[in-house]
């Protein structure tokens, strides 16, 4: 008798989200197909299959015992069977009793449970780990964005100073990119279907065995279905189709990425020589073995880390998109591994929900922006920076030749030789040129006010920090519905 079961998760035993553990635990991974095989038995009871009288055997501690046998059990029987759903089979049968017994897995083939109870494991996987945990980060997400929507940053393209931004900004790119990718996760687990269709999906034993006719209008696979909350499938054979399934996957795929940007992000903005953002540093952590003054970005680099793992798991899901005919055993075990995905992407959530002893704060909550050196960044480059909007001014103005090259290659070698404003570096050239001078002279002095003063160069950066934000709180509320 097994008096402690195995919870182990897919993947790596160093990362074991206890939240998915209920739904992928080892020895859990039975609890579906057997929601799935006691719906086919009520629903064989209520189209007459099953009399009344044998019905009533199946009571609540029967259910009880047979949505509890483990993984573990069936492991031992399959030694024998060579067989797993037999296996299952075996125990439910000892289970129900000799009258009951002649019923179990009728009238299924093996992957009707098991391919629906897959479903169903990502289905309450994602409803109740994933989807709080998603939620309660872009709720964090969107205050920090607002916090921050002014705070200059300067922007960076090519690894090079470009324009100034806003750190709000910034996050926002990244916030918007979480809750697009969560509502496509939203859409497909709500297009996940199960098949109830036999052994190669034509529903050969309901048809030609009659069950059909005892089923009325609603077939005997959507009976069974609607019990267990799922629709089915258009048409499947052996197997469901893996589009549903691969899309549902490919969402949290695509969610892990937007998880990962934010670690490239912040461990390169950890960077001794930028400073801009800090991890939280615990008061007994190490930054390393031996360098006593290091505090590594290691929770920004598992980020990114672990993307590029659900990444390289995700090329799994797209070797099982093909079965010869109407199924082979090939992508059998390796769909085993799919629930490794929700593994990764609920390890990237914990990680950024992971809270303090002290104040129980949140980790995303807790990194910290330095205003000092976002703001000592920015100056490196500030004197330079408008080189867009003065170029531009130039043509606008009717400047004839080619602003670009003339601020390029003489406006800004000049700002940099002698330390001053990119536009102090143009008047001077203008002196020595009337015609330059005219069009200098043309500009509105609002844009020069603005040329002398680079940090007002943000454009709509803190608007689109705000904007981004109520579109995230508006699709929080429109989850929580």
């Amino acid at each position: 008798m097994i008096t402690e079961k195995l919870l182990f998760l897919p993947g790596n035993p160093r990362y074991q989200p206890s939240e998915l553990k209920p739904y992928f635990g080892y020895d859990h991974l039975y609890q579906e197909v057997a929601r799935v095989e006691l719906a086919t038995l009520e629903t064989l009871h209520e189209i007459g299959v099953i009399p009344p009288h044998e019905y009533s055997l199946i009571r609540p501690a029967t259910v009880d015992e047979i949505l509890a046998v483990s993984t573990t059990e069936v492991d031992k029987i399959e030694k024998i069977t060579k067989h797993d759903i037999r296996a299952w089979v075996r125990l439910a049968q000892n289970i129900v009793g000799e009258t009951l017994a002649r019923y179990i897995h009728v009238p299924l083939t093996s992957y009707d449970p098991l391919d629906t109870g897959r479903i169903l494991q990502f289905i309450k996987a994602y409803e109740h780990a994933v989807k709080p945990a998603l939620a309660e980060v872009v709720a964090i997400f969107a205050g920090i964005t607002r916090k921050f929507s002014r705070q200059i940053q300067i922007g960076r393209t090519h690894g090079q100073h470009a324009l100034p931004i806003t750190v709000g900004f910034w996050l926002a790119t990244i916030l918007s990119r979480l809750v697009y990718n969560w509502e496509k996760m939203e859409a497909f687990s709500r297009g996940l279907v199960g098949k109830i269709s036999g052994a190669v999906g034509a529903y050969n034993a309901q048809a030609g065995l009659g069950i059909k006719t005892l089923c009325g209008e609603k077939s005997f696979e959507e009976r069974v279905l609607e019990k267990v909350g799922v629709k089915p499938a258009r048409i499947s054979t052996q197997i469901l189709p893996p589009e549903p399934l691969g899309y549902f996957l490919f969402s949290c795929l695509m969610l892990s990425a937007s998880l990962g940007q934010l670690g490239r992000d912040c461990r390169h903005l950890m960077r001794s020589e930028i400073g801009e953002i800090g991890e939280p540093f615990d008061p007994d952590q190490v930054g390393s073995s031996t360098m006593a003054q290091k505090r590594n970005p290691i929770n920004f680099e598992n980020l990114e880390g672990t993307w590029i793992k659900t990444k390289n798991e995700f090329g799994k899901v797209l070797d099982t998109l093909i079965s010869e005919h109407q199924r082979d055993l090939v992508g059998s075990c390796v769909a085993r591994d799919f629930p490794t995905i929700l593994v990764n992407l609920q390890q990237q959530l914990n990680t950024l929900l992971r809270k303090d002893k002290e104040t129980q704060t949140p980790f995303l909550e807790r990194m910290t922006v330095n205003p000092r050196a976002c703001q000592t960044n920015f100056e490196m480059s500030a004197k330079v920076v408008l080189a867009e909007p003065i170029y531009i001014a130039l043509q606008l103005a009717g400047y004839r030749g080619d602003g670009h090259h003339l601020i390029n290659h003489s406006a800004v070698p000049l700002a940099q030789k002698n330390g001053i404003p990119l536009i102090t570096a143009l008047e001077e050239i203008a002196r020595s040129d009337p015609e330059l001078q005219k069009i200098v002279s043309a500009i509105p002095d609002e844009m020069k006010e603005l040329f002398h003063n680079p940090q007002n160069y943000v454009g709509d950066a803190p608007l689109k920090a705000h904007q981004i934000a109520e579109y995230a709180d508006a699709v929080l509320l429109k989850m929580a519905a």
